[in-house]
C-alpha cells in the first residue's frame, strides 16, 4: 500500500510513476479529493465535539445558578446529530480512501526498463551450456511417464486436471530437491528454516498484496474466512505482522517449504500437460524483512542465493529484469531466473526474486526501530523462488534425459537420493 501522505505532497510524481504500469492518473485525483474530504469533515467534526464540550460546561453552570439553558440544549442536541451524521460519512470516507489505496499497486523503482510486456524484458546474463542430443529430447511428461515415476492419468481421477501424482523415484526425486535446496539455504546462505501452515487468514493474504486484488487465483475455503496459500511468502511475510522488530533483527531471513494453490484463473489452454502450471505444487520460498537502506542490495544477494540452486543442479539458465509492462502489481523490481527446457526449445521461469519495498510492510504494519530514540519505520520486504520443486523436476528430467530413455541424476543431489546416479525404468520397478 503507498503513503498518502507522500502522495498530498508529491501528486504528479506519483501519477508519473504509476502511469508506467498503466493506472489512469484520475485515480490519484479521485483519491485527492476523497482524501480533503475527509479531512475536511474531520477537521468539522472536532469543532463541532469541541464546542459541545464547552457549551455543555456552560449549561452546567447556568443550571447551577438557576439560570435557562433550554435554547443552549436544544442547539447541543442538533450539534450531536450532525457528529453522528459527521461520523457515518468519515466512516464511510475512510473505507473508500482504504478501498482505493488497496486497488492501487506498488510504484516501479526508477531502474525498472521500460517495455510492454514480457518481449521486452532485457536478458542480464546468461549460464551454463545447452545440452546437445543426438536423438529428439522428449517433455518431460513423457520421460516421468515412460520411468514410471510420475502419474497423471490417475492424479486426474483422483482430484483433477492441474494435479499429478509423483510416485516411487519420482516421490523421492521431488523430496530430495526440497531437502536440497533447504539445506543449501540454510547451511550456506544464512537462512532460518520455516515449515508454515497452508492456510491463511484474509488479513494476512491482504498483507501480502493478494487480497483484494487476486482473489480469483487463489482457492477460499467454503464459508469461513481462510484461504489455501498460493506460497509461503504469505504466512513468511506475515510472521511479524503488527509487530516492532528491532535494527538488529534486520535482515530477517526465512526460507520456507510448502505446497501452493493457485486456481490459474486465465489461464486456460496453457501448459496443459506437465509440471510447469498446476494447481498445486510445492516450492521452496525465500523472504527477507531488511533495513530500507539495504534493500536493493539485498535483491540482488537474493538473485544470487536462488541462482546457486541452479548452478548446483548444473542446470542451464538465464537471469531477466521485468520491465514495467510486465511488472506485478506489487512489485517495485524483479528479476526472474529462467531455466532451459529442451523440448520446447526455450527457457522456462523458475524464479522471481522481488523487491516490494515498503508496499507490504505498510499494508501489514511491519516496523523497525532505527535505535532506541527513533520513531518505528517501516521495513522493506522481498522474496523469491528458491526454487519451484516440479519445476526443477521438469527441467532435471529434460535436460538429463539419456537415448535409452534414463535420466541422469545431478551430482549434488545424488547423496540425496540414497546414492542414485540414473533413474531407469528398470530402477523406477524396484523403488
Amino acid at each position: 500500500m503507498l503513503d498518502i501522505r507522500a502522495i498530498r505532497q508529491q501528486p504528479d510524481e506519483f501519477k508519473r510513476k504509476l502511469g508506467r504500469k498503466k493506472v489512469d492518473p484520475a485515480v490519484i485525483d479521485e483519491l485527492l479529493a476523497a482524501d480533503e474530504a475527509w479531512r475536511a469533515n474531520l477537521t468539522e467534526t472536532e469543532r463541532l465535539k469541541n464546542l459541545r464540550n464547552t457549551t455543555s460546561e456552560a449549561i452546567a453552570r447556568k443550571k447551577k445558578n438557576g439560570e435557562d439553558a433550554t435554547d443552549d440544549i436544544a442547539q447541543m442536541k442538533e450539534v450531536g446529530n450532525r457528529i453522528k451524521e459527521l461520523d457515518d460519512i468519515i466512516r464511510q470516507q475512510d473505507e473508500r480512501i482504504r478501498e482505493i489505496l488497496l486497488s492501487l499497486p506498488n510504484v516501479p523503482h526508477d531502474s525498472v526498463p521500460e517495455g510492454a510486456s514480457e518481449d521486452d524484458n532485457p536478458v542480464i546474463r546468461t549460464w551454463g551450456e545447452l545440452p546437445k542430443f543426438d536423438f529428439e529430447p522428449k517433455p518431460h511428461w513423457e520421460v516421468a511417464e515412460n520411468l514410471g515415476i510420475l502419474d497423471i492419468e490417475r492424479a486426474v481421477k483422483i482430484t483433477g486436471s492441474r494435479f499429478v501424482l509423483y510416485k516411487g523415484l519420482g516421490a523421492r526425486l521431488e523430496r530430495a530437491l526440497a531437502a536440497f535446496m533447504l539445506d543449501l539455504h540454510t547451511d550456506k546462505h544464512g537462512y532460518t528454516e520455516m515449515f508454515p501452515a497452508f492456510i491463511a487468514n484474509e488479513e494476512s493474504l491482504v498483507g501480502t498484496g493478494n487480497l483484494p486484488k487476486f482473489g480469483d487465483e487463489m482457492f477460499k475455503l467454503e464459508g469461513l474466512p481462510y484461504y489455501l496459500i498460493p506460497t509461503a511468502e504469505v504466512p513468511l511475510t506475515n510472521y511479524y505482522r503488527d509487530e516492532i522488530l528491532s535494527a538488529d533483527q534486520l535482515p530477517t531471513k526465512f526460507a520456507g517449504y510448502s505446497s501452493c494453490f493457485r486456481s490459474e484463473a486465465g489461464s486456460a489452454g496453457k501448459d496443459t500437460r506437465g509440471l510447469i502450471r498446476l494447481h498445486q505444487f510445492q516450492k521452496v520460498e525465500l523472504v527477507l524483512l531488511v533495513h530500507p537502506d539495504k534493500s536493493y542490495e539485498m535483491l540482488e544477494q537474493l538473485t544470487r542465493d536462488c541462482a546457486d540452486v541452479l548452478e548446483a543442479l548444473e542446470l542451464p539458465y538465464r537471469q531477466i529484469e521485468i520491465c514495467t509492462g510486465d511488472l506485478g502489481s506489487k512489485d517495485a523490481k524483479k528479476y526472474d531466473l529462467e531455466v532451459w527446457i529442451p523440448a520446447s526449445n526455450t527457457y522456462r521461469e523458475i524464479s522471481s526474486c522481488t523487491n516490494f519495498e515498503e508496499f507490504q510492510a505498510r499494508r501489514a504494519n511491519l516496523r523497525f526501530r532505527p535505535d532506541e530514540s527513533s520513531k518505528p519505520e517501516f521495513v522493506h520486504t522481498l522474496n523469491g523462488s528458491g526454487l519451484a520443486v516440479g519445476r526443477t523436476v521438469a527441467a532435471i528430467l529434460e535436460n538429463n534425459q539419456q537415448a535409452d530413455g534414463s535420466v541422469r541424476i545431478p551430482k549434488a543431489l545424488v547423496p540425496y537420493m540414497g546414492g542414485i546416479e540414473v533413474i531407469s525404468a528398470a530402477a523406477s520397478v524396484k523403488a
